[in-house]
C-alpha cells in the first residue's frame, strides 16, 4: 500500500468512510445501543458496517472508537482500552483486503473533568499506538484545546504518524463552544505536528464547502467530512433526508475545492460514499490551487465614543440605570437624559436583573443611543437565550450603531417561577465572549468591544482573577467591578489592576441608609460593606443619609483612582438626583 503522504502529494483525494455511529443505529433493534461497545459484544455486527463502506468505495476507514475518550474521563479507563484494542482489531482485518488504511477515531473529550482535554486525547493516542495504528483522526473537535498536546505526543513517539484534526463547525462557522472556524483552521495548520486540518459533523455539504472556500488554506492540507445534510425527525426516530447522489456529487465539489481528504460524518451511508467515489473517480487527480484572497473588504468607519476615549486614556464614567418592570419608559428617558446632562459617558442597563423580567436591555440601549445621543452599555447574560438568539440579538444592536456589551452569567430564574419559567444557559460568559470575539472576526464590520464583570468582593479573589484572564483570553477587554465599600475590596482591586491587561472601571454604590447598608451586606451575594461605613448610617435621616452617600462615593472614587480607568456607579432605588449629584461632585 502506498504511503499516504505519497498518495496525496500525487494529487489523489483519499475517501474516508461515513457515519459508524448514526448506520449502526438505524439497524433494526439498535436505536438505543452504544455502538462502541458492540466492538466487545457483538464485533461481526460492527465488521459488517466496515465492509459496508469499503465495498461502496473508501480507502480509508475510522474505528469505531469516537467516545473511548467519555469512558477514560469518567474512570473507566478499562472498558476505553478495551474498546480501543477490539475496535483496531476489526478495522484492520477489514480493511487489509481492500488495501485501505486505518485511523484511529479520537472524539472530543468532556471539559471539566479530572484529566484535562489534552491528557484524555493523548492516554487515547498511547493506547492506539500499541495496538500499531499510525493514522489518527481527532474529530468533532469544539476548540483546539489539548490539540498541540496531541501533535507534540504522536510525532515525538512515532514521527511517521499522521494526524489530522477536524472541527465541528455550524452553517454559521462558529463552534458550540464558541469559537471561529476560520480562527482554529488557522491556529492548527500552524502546527508542525499536525498533517491535515479540517471539519466534520453539525453542517451539511454546501454550508462546508462555503467555509472552506473562505479560508486561507495555503500549504495545509485540507480534510472536510459532512454530514448528510440536516436532521429530522420522523415519528420518534432521527434521520438524515441528504440524498446518496446529492452528497456524492458535493463532495466532489469540496474535493475540487482544495479538500484532499473527504468524507462523510452522520446520516451518511454506503450509498452516500458509493456515489462520492463515483463523482471523484471521474474527477481524475486533482491540481489543488492555492486559495483565492478571500479577505474581507476594509469596514466601514464606526464610532464607539466610549471605547474611544478608553483606548485614548481618558477616564470614563458609566452609570447603571435599571431597565422598567413596565411598558411605562418616561422616568427612564428623563433619567438617562439626566445622567448625560450631568457628565455620564455611559449608561449600563440590566438583562433581567435577579432573574425578573424587565424592559429588554437591548431594545433599551438602542432607544437611547438614537433619541438621546449617549453610548450605552447594555447587559447581555447567558441566560434566556441560545446561540441563534444571541447572534441575532447582535446583530441587531451593531446595525442600531450599539458597539458595546457587558457579559455577565445571569442570576437564576426565581425558584418560585421556576416551575413556568426555565432557563436556557448554552454558555457561560466566558465561552459567551469567545462567540462575540468570533462574530468579531468572521461577521461584523463594526467590533463589539466586550465587558466583563469583576466580583472584588468575593472571598476566593484568586479564583476570581483566574475567571478574569480566562475572560480576556476570549476576548474580554474591560471590566466593571462590584462596588468597593471595604477595604478588601480596595486590596483586590489593587491585585486586579497588577494582574489583568484590559480597562477597569471602579464599583460605586452610594449606600442610602443604615437599614440599605445591613441589608446589602448580609443578604446580596457579591457585597460586603465595613463595619465603619455601616456605622456611620445608623440614625441617619434620608437627607442626612444622601449627604453621606455622595462624600463617601466621591471619597472612594479617588481612593480608588489610582487602580482604575474610570467608574462604574449603580443607582440605588431609582434616585438618579442622588447620581447627579455624585457626577457633579466628582
Amino acid at each position: 500500500m502506498k504511503k499516504l503522504r505519497d498518495f496525496l502529494a500525487e494529487g489523489g483525494t483519499l475517501l474516508f468512510d461515513g457515519a459508524m455511529g448514526t448506520y449502526f443505529a438505524a439497524q433494526p433493534g439498535r436505536a438505543d445501543a452504544r455502538c462502541e461497545l458492540a466492538n466487545l459484544t457483538e464485533p461481526e455486527a460492527v465488521a459488517a458496517v466496515h465492509r459496508a463502506y469499503l465495498e461502496a468505495g473508501c480507502r480509508a476507514v475510522k474505528t469505531n472508537t469516537f467516545t473511548a475518550g467519555v469512558d477514560l474521563a469518567e474512570g473507566c479507563e478499562g472498558q476505553a482500552l478495551a474498546m480501543i484494542e477490539a475496535g483496531c482489531r476489526i478495522a484492520r482485518e477489514c480493511a487489509e483486503p481492500y488495501g485501505a488504511y486505518v485511523f484511529a477515531d479520537i472524539g472530543p473529550a468532556p471539559e471539566g473533568g479530572t484529566l484535562s482535554r489534552g491528557e484524555i486525547y493523548v492516554r487515547q493516542a498511547e493506547a492506539f499506538l500499541e495496538q500499531g495504528v499510525r493514522g489518527f483522526l481527532a474529530e468533532t473537535l469544539p476548540s483546539d484545546e489539548g490539540v498541540a498536546e496531541l501533535a507534540r505526543f504522536l510525532k515525538g513517539q512515532c514521527p511517521d504518524a499522521f494526524l489530522i484534526v477536524s472541527y465541528a463547525a455550524a452553517f454559521d462557522g462558529t463552534t458550540r463552544e464558541g469559537y471561529s472556524a476560520e480562527a482554529l483552521f488557522r491556529r492548527t495548520a500552524a502546527l508542525e505536528d499536525v498533517d491535515a486540518v479540517g471539519f466534520n459533523c453539525v453542517s451539511g455539504p454546501q454550508h462546508l464547502l462555503n467555509l472552506i472556500r473562505r479560508l486561507d488554506r495555503r500549504g495545509t492540507r485540507l480534510c472536510v467530512m459532512p454530514n448528510a445534510g440536516y436532521p429530522t425527525v420522523l415519528g420518534r426516530r432521527t434521520v438524515y433526508q441528504g440524498g446518496a447522489d446529492y452528497f456524492g456529487g458535493k463532495l466532489a465539489e469540496i474535493a475540487q475545492a482544495g479538500a484532499c481528504i473527504v468524507g462523510g460524518c452522520c446520516g451518511t451511508t454506503p450509498a452516500h460514499i458509493a456515489q462520492a467515489a463515483e463523482a471523484l473517480a471521474k474527477m481524475g487527480p486533482v491540481v489543488r490551487a492555492a486559495a483565492e484572497d478571500r479577505s474581507a473588504p476594509p469596514s466601514a468607519a464606526h464610532v464607539n465614543a466610549l471605547a474611544d476615549k478608553l483606548d485614548a486614556g481618558r477616564r470614563v464614567v458609566a452609570v447603571e440605570l435599571d431597565p422598567p418592570a413596565d411598558d411605562d419608559i418616561g422616568f427612564f428617558l428623563e433619567g438617562v437624559g439626566a445622567l448625560r446632562d450631568a457628565g455620564a459617558d455611559a449608561v449600563t442597563i440590566a438583562d433581567c436583573p435577579i432573574g425578573r423580567p424587565r424592559a429588554d436591555s437591548s431594545l433599551l440601549a438602542c432607544k437611547i443611543r438614537r433619541e438621546l445621543g449617549i453610548e450605552p452599555l447594555p447587559h447581555m447574560t447567558c441566560r434566556d437565550r441560545n446561540l441563534n438568539a444571541t447572534k441575532a440579538l447582535l446583530l441587531g444592536l451593531s446595525i442600531e450603531g450599539v458597539h458595546n456589551v457587558l457579559l455577565v452569567t445571569g442570576d437564576p430564574i426565581p425558584s418560585e417561577a421556576r416551575d413556568e419559567v426555565k432557563s436556557v444557559f448554552n454558555f457561560n460568559s466566558r465561552k459567551l465572549a469567545r462567540y462575540v470575539s468570533a462574530l468579531n472576526e468572521t461577521v461584523l464590520r463594526t467590533p463589539f468591544r466586550i465587558f466583563g464583570a469583576l466580583n472584588v468582593n468575593a472571598r476566593n479573589f484568586e479564583m476570581q482573577l483566574k475567571i478574569a484572564r480566562e475572560k480576556e483570553e476570549n476576548g474580554v477587554s474591560g471590566f466593571l467591578t462590584q462596588p468597593v465599600l471595604s477595604r478588601e475590596a480596595l486590596e483586590n482591586l489593587r491585585a486586579a489592576r497588577e494582574a489583568l491587561h484590559g480597562k477597569i472601571l471602579g464599583g460605586i454604590y452610594p449606600v442610602v441608609s443604615y437599614k440599605n447598608a445591613c441589608f446589602l451586606h448580609n443578604e446580596i451575594a457579591g457585597m460586603r460593606i465595613c463595619p465603619e461605613i455601616i456605622g456611620l448610617y445608623e440614625g441617619k435621616e434620608r437627607d442626612t443619609a444622601e449627604d453621606l452617600a455622595v462624600r463617601i462615593s466621591v471619597a472612594i472614587a479617588g481612593e480608588i483612582a489610582p487602580y482604575t480607568d474610570g467608574l462604574y456607579l449603580m443607582t440605588p432605588f431609582k434616585r438618579v438626583g442622588l447620581m447627579v449629584r455624585i457626577l457633579k461632585s466628582l
